[in-house]
């Protein structure tokens, strides 16, 4: 008698009108930011609260000798242009040997110049994409190691959110994308309402939870809250 008891209330479950999940907000998006090279902080442009732009500067490294280098190199490749631009003039009677040699050089020159550049381009941390400095962890001074685990910056998007649902994975046939979440957010009784844009194919080994996402906009992403995926009605 248990066991069909169990079962008729296991049925009744999965065709139930609502179903009920947890979340944490997340950025949309979100990225760890570093130098790939060693060195001492010189400039630091942003703070953590900040909203940036793709490309705009964060932060730079000392890089004197990495410019003196440049500087070198860019004098080496105009003065080897000016060889071969010469004896391009009289490549009739130059031995082609000779020219192929400046050509060399000319390239080389070139190659240098762009190692050079390569280098200095690691010192200077730019902004990926636009975004919200949340986290700052570096200060002028500061000797910066490639490696360390912790990152220079984190950045995350400064509107868009994604609230990571979980529910019971019993109800991994019924609840589908498209379908509407109706939720509150901790410390904020007001109702919200999303919809799921996707669900994870894979269960939660532990808590035996399936995961969806719905998307959201200015939550602060790390809070947590609770709600109801409302299901279509069976059928009859």
């Amino acid at each position: 008698m248990n066991k069909i008891l169990l079962s008729l209330l296991f049925i009744t479950g999965l065709h139930a009108s609502e179903v009920y999940a947890t979340f944490t907000v997340q950025a949309k998006q979100s990225a760890n930011l570093s130098f790939s090279a060693n060195g001492v902080v010189n400039h630091v442009y942003v703070d953590t609260g900040d909203t940036v732009h793709k490309g705009q500067t964060l932060a730079t490294l000392r890089s004197d000798d990495i410019q003196a280098a440049l500087q070198i190199a860019r004098v080496a490749l105009t003065y080897a242009q000016k060889d071969y631009d010469r004896m391009q003039a009289v490549r009739e009677v130059t031995d082609q040997t000779k020219l192929d040699g400046v050509r060399y050089r000319v390239e080389s020159a070139k190659a240098h110049l762009a190692y050079k550049q390569a280098l200095l381009d690691k010192t200077i941390l730019k902004a990926p994409s636009d975004g919200t400095i949340v986290a700052r962890n570096l200060e002028i001074g500061d000797t910066f190691n490639a490696m360390r685990p912790v990152p220079a910056f984190r950045l995350e998007s400064t509107h868009a959110r994604k609230l990571i649902l979980s529910f019971d994975q019993k109800y991994w046939k019924v609840v589908k994308p498209g379908e509407i979440f109706t939720y509150t957010v901790d410390g904020d009784p007001a109702p919200r309402k999303g919809v799921i844009t996707k669900i994870y194919p894979t269960v939660n080994a532990i808590s035996r939870k399936m995961q969806a996402e719905v998307a959201a906009e200015d939550i602060p992403s790390g809070l947590f809250g609770e709600g109801k995926i409302l299901l279509p009605k069976p059928h009859e």
